[in-house]
């Protein structure tokens, strides 16, 4: 067995204190998020854990790439018709989560899901590279496949198809927008006395806010 427990750190870099927070979750989250992008040392701000239940009733996580948040909620894109996709669509109950090691930060979020516009989903595909737009179609994610050139030839022909003409986006590809109704934020403090404040939403849409133990 690989001993794990000498594995610890000290939590010194911030505080968390109700006087210092806004009303909405949104508000703290974009402040956050600024701050861990403009402190640098972390590559890719926007990925995030999202967990969904699957099809078979197990819980199943994965980093994706948040691409867009306002006071709606949070989108990010995927295949419809993969494994988390499907997931999503039979069960909108999902739980994103962002961990920010170099402020010793991280935000839980849970919330309902549903398929974005059609239109917020067009513009995002029109934006990304050629090269993304074909792997969207090449891929028919999450499903069984033969081998790595599958993959590659379906590619090269694709790229030969579409050569000098736009790319739709495929029908089974586009967003999926999170509706937050709780969101935690843990901030690490010295001897494990962790800062947590919960936002939850309520019937009237304000937030209640609670400082929970860590």
């Amino acid at each position: 067995m690989n001993d794990l427990s000498n594995y610890r750190k000290s939590y010194d870099k911030s505080e968390l204190l109700e006087n210092n927070i806004p009303e909405d979750p949104i508000n703290l989250f974009n402040r956050w998020f600024h701050e861990v992008k403009d402190f640098g040392g972390t590559e890719e701000v926007n990925a995030m854990t999202v967990a969904t239940i699957g099809l078979d009733g197990f819980p199943k996580s994965r980093v994706v790439l948040l691409k867009k948040f306002s006071e709606e909620g949070f989108i990010f894109f995927t295949n419809y018709d993969s494994e988390k996709g499907k997931a999503i669509l039979e069960n909108p109950n999902v739980c994103l989560s962002f961990f920010w090691q170099t402020q010793e930060r991280q935000i839980i979020i849970k919330g309902i899901s549903e398929k974005t516009a059609e239109y917020i989903s067009d513009n995002y595909f029109a934006s990304r590279p050629e090269g993304s737009k074909l792997g969207a179609i090449v891929s028919p994610q999450s499903e069984i496949i033969p081998d790595r050139a599958f993959l590659e030839n379906n590619l090269k022909q694709l790229e030969e198809d579409f050569k000098g003409k736009e790319i739709p986006r495929p029908i089974n590809w586009g967003g999926i927008l999170v509706r937050p109704i709780e969101v935690e934020f843990w901030q690490g403090r010295p001897n494990r006395l962790h800062d947590r404040i919960r936002y939850q939403l309520q019937d009237d849409f304000s937030w209640k806010l609670n400082r929970l133990s860590p």
